[in-house]
Formats: structure tokens, C-alpha cells, sequence
């Protein structure tokens, strides 16, 4: 399990961006990038753009590491069809991703630890890896003893955000199914995204 160094919520101070569109984000107050030179601005360079763009849905996804990153990335150029799709497809049907979208838990961060402790069911099975890859029509539940806590009812009740049509969630049973892999225009990111400039870093 790759671990988050640095603040959750730095990042979205280092692209001035509110990554996760969450009110508690710190570039609400201060767009500027942390750190003593965070208000200075290079152009960046085609090289700095695309790293910026990795950088940014890799940190989206609760800091993914770089070598499990880079085999979605050849995974993806290994399929026939839009690479920049077939990488949004494999980001989206992870199962700690589809525990956050199906609002069980608040953040990628706490659906990563959730999944981890083995509170979540897969077709009536536990799995506890949150990169386990999800098929359609594959059922998610949240097991028994992990229904009434706080950080879920309060999840599951949260205006934040909305679960997307790719997902069929039921909150009085806690249960969720993936019903299609989306692609890049399904997922509701609260900031433009840029997986074609992600498949152009590594392809260089």
C-alpha cells in the first residue's frame, strides 16, 4: 500500500486546484502553491505539463505509487480502443475507487483504509486489496459490523457529491453494483482531467 508522505490536501495547493472539490480544501483560502517560493509561476514546459497531469490524477486517486501507475498505463496501451478512456476504465474499476463513488466513505483516502480493513464484500466475498479490479455487474457490500459507522451513515448522507450512473447503490443496504466501465466524460471529476497528456509522458 503506497502511503501519502505530505498533506492530503497540498496538492491542491500545487496545482491551485480544489482536486477532490471538498469544502475544507486549503486552496479555498490560498490558490498560491505551499512552500516559500509557492507564489512564484514558470510557463511551464510541454514536459512540465504532462508530469503535472500525471501528477494530478495519480494524487486524485489517493497517491497511487509510481510503479503500480505506470502498469495501468500498460495496461492500457496493451488494449485496443482510446488509451486515455481504457486508463480512466482501469483507474474507475478499482475497488477502493468504486467504495469512494458509491459514497460508503468520504474520501480516497479513507475508502483505501476502509477496504484494507477488510470491511468490504466483493460477489459475497471479503477482499481487502483496494487495486482488486472490478467487472460488471460485480456486487459490493459493505459487510455487516461496518454499516453503522459514523464515517459511513455520514458518507452516505453527504450532498458533497453525487454517485455516478455508472454505479447502482442502494444506502439502505449498503450495497453497490458496477454496472459499466466508464469512460472519461462518465466520471465527475471537479477539476478538468488530462489522461492523454498522462499516456504522452510515458510514451515518450
Amino acid at each position: 500500500m503506497s502511503k501519502r508522505q505530505e498533506s492530503k490536501y497540498k496538492i491542491n495547493r500545487r496545482f491551485g486546484q480544489n482536486l477532490w472539490g471538498r469544502p475544507k480544501s486549503p486552496v479555498n483560502r490560498r490558490e498560491y502553491g505551499p512552500g516559500q517560493h509557492g507564489q512564484r509561476r514558470k510557463k511551464p514546459t510541454d514536459f512540465g505539463t504532462q508530469l503535472a497531469a500525471k501528477q494530478k490524477l495519480k494524487g486524485y486517486y489517493g497517491n497511487i505509487g509510481e510503479r503500480q501507475f505506470r502498469r495501468l498505463y500498460e495496461e492500457a496501451v496493451r488494449r485496443r480502443g482510446n488509451n486515455s478512456d481504457i486508463l480512466i476504465g482501469l483507474l474507475e474499476r478499482r475497488l477502493e475507487t468504486a467504495v469512494y463513488r458509491a459514497k460508503f466513505v468520504p474520501t480516497v483516502f479513507a475508502s483505501r483504509q476502509f477496504v484494507n480493513h477488510g470491511h468490504v464484500n466483493v460477489n459475497g466475498k471479503r477482499v481487502n486489496i483496494g487495486s482488486y479490479q472490478l467487472k460488471e455487474g460485480d456486487l459490493i457490500e459493505v459487510r455487516e459490523k461496518a454499516k453503522k459507522m459514523g464515517l459511513v451513515l455520514e458518507a452516505a448522507q453527504s450532498t458533497e457529491r453525487d454517485v455516478p450512473e455508472y454505479l447502482e447503490v442502494d444506502h439502505n443496504k449498503m450495497s453497490a453494483k458496477l454496472v459499466r466501465v466508464p469512460v472519461l466524460s462518465d466520471v465527475p471529476y471537479p477539476v478538468q482531467m488530462e489522461p492523454h497528456l498522462v499516456i504522452e509522458f510515458y510514451s515518450r
